[in-house]
């Protein structure tokens, strides 16, 4: 599993939160840094923020779902009205979330999206 974000504190959070449950996790402050470490094509899901410098996390999705088009993506934003630009048909491929989320709805995602739910 791969944790995509620019804020230190929310990878701890969420590194803590997976590894709880049982997770492996790497942890990435950008998503370059995700998509230079070669490692995408061995995570079994991607949890990414979306606001982001550089490339945002939508960015991100799109060169994903070129490689990996099957990979489970949770997109997590603190500004909730960025995901008004999100199409209606990718929602139905991505988990959202905004922050502050619950750790447990977040776990239960995870393993949906791991079970192919």
């Amino acid at each position: 599993m791969a944790v995509v974000d620019d804020d230190r504190s929310i990878l701890r959070s969420l590194e803590y939160l997976l590894e709880s449950a049982d997770y492996a996790v790497r942890l990435f402050t950008s998503s370059a840094e995700l998509l230079d470490s070669g490692c995408l094509s061995h995570i079994a899901c991607l949890i990414s923020d979306v606001d982001m410098p550089g490339m945002d996390g939508f960015e991100l999705l799109r060169l994903v779902r070129a490689s990996r088009p099957g990979l489970p993506v949770i997109l997590i934003t603190g500004y909730p009205e960025r995901l008004a630009r999100f199409s209606l048909s990718s929602r139905d491929e991505v988990r959202l979330f905004t922050k502050p989320f619950h750790g447990p709805e977040l776990l239960a995602a995870v393993s949906e999206a791991l079970s192919g739910s």
